[in-house]
């Protein structure tokens, strides 16, 4: 759900809004690897996935224990019941053992016309790029066609990126205008924090009701839906995303593995001010001692 704040999400789920994303599992608190779309991306790519915070269950951090381990890539962590997988990245570990590879991106840095969205789009066996953001319905067709085509037995590693949530905040058959959008970068006239998080919700509703034949494809399989980042409306003086801020880091977060939902289960015991405090004293009375 490209560009999707956590609270937009949290406050569907939470009013039983998402009627079909709700059944793959709990919702988590996360925090994305990155601010923008490239840079989350190309760290999913390497297996490094939304994490949540005070949190020490493998998976849902991926410090603890990724879904996702590519050979030498980050300390060991107890991730058994992950994917171990060789390559160069994801997507190129699952065609390795035996997948096929199917991605979709709406966004433009998934145009493969471009060498940045080449970088992300080439590993897949087959991928498709929407050619404008709100292209949710021909992306969904792509992907049933491409899944028809297999062999019952065949495994399949599924990649799709939604536009819909993405700046401007519109969908097929919505009840405003595409344009202009309520949250541009810098700031304006035209920027309205109301407006905004009334059209992504919109959205992000509008994006379950299409979402429930493919969930239901993978409903006995992995699957993990997130954001890659979220926006920033006014807060700070901040809008839209590009910047590091609690805004664009915090992400919605649901994950089933194997058929299984992911529940929150061991909590991390976070470090008393107090102990932070004796901590850094102890290295100024070393600093000046060394001096």
């Amino acid at each position: 759900m490209d560009s999707c704040r956590f609270d937009t999400f949290s406050s569907s789920y939470h009013d039983g809004a998402l009627t079909n994303i709700s059944k793959v599992g709990p919702l988590h608190k996360a925090k994305a690897p990155s601010y923008f779309t490239y840079g989350s991306h190309a760290a999913f790519w390497m297996g490094f996935t939304p994490g949540v915070i005070n949190n020490s269950d493998p998976c849902l951090n991926p410090k603890a224990g990724k879904i996702f381990r590519m050979a030498f890539s980050g300390s060991p962590g107890r991730d058994d019941e992950g994917f171990h997988l060789q390559g160069a990245n994801v997507i190129e570990g699952f065609r390795q053992r035996g997948y096929k590879t199917i991605g979709s991106g709406a966004v433009d840095w998934f145009n493969p016309a471009t060498e940045t969205g080449a970088v992300l789009g080439t590993p897949f066996d087959e991928f498709h790029f929407a050619g404008n953001t709100w292209r949710l319905r021909s992306q969904l067709e792509w992907i049933d066609l491409q899944i028809s085509q297999l062999s019952s037995n065949q495994p399949v590693f599924c990649f799709l990126n939604i536009g819909e949530t993405h700046v401007p905040y519109w969908h097929e058959g919505a009840a405003w205008d595409r344009w202009p959008s309520p949250c541009v970068p810098f700031g304006g006239d035209e920027c309205d924090a109301v407006k905004s998080a009334f059209r992504q919700r919109a959205c992000l509703e509008w994006v379950d009701s299409q979402l429930s034949s493919l969930l239901q494809r993978f409903s006995d399989s992995t699957v993990l839906i997130c954001a890659d980042h979220g926006d920033c409306w006014g807060e700070d003086g901040l809008w839209e995303h590009g910047i590091s801020h609690p805004s664009t880091l915090t992400v919605p977060l649901i994950l089933r593995l194997r058929g299984k939902p992911v529940f929150a289960t061991e909590q991390v015991v976070a470090t008393s001010p107090s102990r932070t405090r004796s901590v850094l004293s102890r290295l100024r009375r070393w600093s000046l001692i060394r001096s």
